[in-house]
C-alpha cells in the first residue's frame, strides 16, 4: 500500500463520503428553511461508483472512511453499501447521522460492518430541538442513540454545535449526560457554512471549557476516532467530553482527510470552494482526481463570519 501525501507532506488516509444531498431535518445553521435544491438522481454517484473510488483510494493509501450526507440514512440500501465497504479491508468505517432513522437501522448497520457513529444533537429540549431543526423529532433521535448504544456502535459520539443564546444554557446538561451514559459529548464551535450564520452566536471552545472547569475537574481522556477533538472526562464518568475548535484553533496542519461529495467531486477542504470532478470511473481517472485534490489541498482554511461565499451549504458537504 502507498501513502497519500499532499504537497505539505500531510498524510491523507481518511475519506469522508457523502452518499446523498438530502436531509430530513432543516437545521438553522446548516441550510435555509426551504432546504436546498436537490441534485437529480442521475447526478448522484451510484454505490458501485463510490466503491470503485474507495477501492482505488485504498490502493493509494486511504485507510478509513466516514459515511455522511445530507443524512445518510435517508438513502435506500445504505446497510448493503456498508457491507460491501466492509469487504474492502478498511481499518475503520464510521458514520455521521442525525439519528432520526437510526433506531430501525442500527442493528443491521452494525451487522453490516459499521463500527461506530457520530450523532448530531444540539439540544435535549423538545421545543428547542423543534426550533433549531425545524422538525419535531427529538424523541426519535433519543431512541436512535439508545439503539446505537445497545448494538455496540461505540464510541457513540454526540456532536453539539454550541450557539450563544440558543443552547449554551444546556452545556451542563450535556456534561451530566457524559457522567451517566457511555457517550462521547463533543462541543463544536459554530461555523459559518450555510444557513443562518451569525457571529454573535459564536462561543469558543476555550470559553466552554473554562465554564465547565469552574464547576468540575476535567481529566485528560482518549476516544477512538480520526478527528481533531481533544478529550476529557469527569472523575468516575461513563463517557467523555470533547472540544472541536475549527474557528479558534485551526488544526489544518494535521488534517488527514479528503471529502467526496454525493455528486462525484473531491473537496480538498471543508471550507474551500475548490472541487475536483472525477472525469470518469476507470482507475486512472480516479487516481488522477485523488492526486489533483492533494495538489489543491490548502495550507489552512479561511472560515470567518465576514466572508461567507461558500459554494455549498454544510448539508451538501457532509461535515
Amino acid at each position: 500500500m502507498q501513502n497519500l501525501n499532499d504537497r505539505l507532506g500531510r498524510e491523507i488516509d481518511y475519506l469522508r463520503i457523502s452518499i446523498t444531498d438530502r436531509c430530513n431535518l432543516r437545521c438553522r445553521y446548516c441550510m435555509p428553511a426551504e432546504g436546498v435544491e436537490n441534485k437529480n438522481h442521475q447526478d448522484i454517484l451510484s454505490y458501485e461508483d463510490i466503491l470503485k473510488i474507495v477501492k482505488t483510494g485504498i490502493e493509494l493509501g486511504i485507510k478509513k472512511v466516514r459515511i455522511t450526507g445530507g443524512e445518510p440514512l435517508v438513502r435506500l440500501g445504505v446497510e448493503d453499501f456498508v457491507s460491501k465497504l466492509n469487504k474492502l479491508g478498511l481499518e475503520d468505517i464510521s458514520m455521521t447521522s442525525n439519528a432520526v432513522l437510526l433506531a430501525e437501522k442500527a442493528k443491521k448497520l452494525k451487522e453490516a460492518g459499521l463500527q461506530r457513529i457520530n450523532i448530531s444533537l444540539d439540544t435535549l429540549d423538545p421545543q428547542k430541538f423543534k426550533e433549531i431543526s425545524r422538525r419535531d423529532n427529538l424523541a426519535k433521535v433519543l431512541k436512535g442513540i439508545r439503539a446505537a448504544l445497545r448494538v455496540g456502535l461505540e464510541p457513540v459520539k454526540l456532536n453539539v454545535v454550541v450557539m450563544k443564546g440558543i443552547n449554551d444554557d444546556e452545556i451542563f446538561d450535556f456534561v451530566e449526560l457524559s457522567r451517566r451514559e457511555k457517550l462521547s459529548i463533543r462541543f463544536i464551535e459554530y461555523m459559518p457554512l450555510g444557513g443562518e450564520a451569525e457571529a454573535e452566536k459564536f462561543i469558543s471552545s476555550s470559553e466552554i471549557k473554562h465554564l465547565i472547569q469552574a464547576s468540575f475537574e476535567l481529566l485528560p481522556a482518549v476516544s477512538t476516532g480520526n478527528g481533531p477533538a481533544t478529550y476529557f472526562k469527569l472523575q468516575g464518568a461513563e463517557g467523555t467530553i470533547g472540544f472541536i475548535s475549527a474557528m479558534s484553533e485551526h488544526f489544518c496542519s494535521s488534517c488527514n482527510r479528503l471529502r467526496l461529495t454525493a455528486d462525484g467531486k473531491f473537496k480538498p477542504c471543508l471550507a474551500g470552494n475548490q472541487e475536483i470532478k472525477i472525469s470518469g470511473m476507470n482507475k486512472k481517472e480516479i487516481e488522477a482526481a485523488y492526486k489533483k485534490a492533494l495538489d489543491l489541498k490548502p495550507v489552512c482554511h479561511n472560515l470567518n463570519f465576514e466572508n461567507q461565499k461558500y459554494s455549498r451549504n454544510m448539508s451538501q458537504i457532509g461535515g
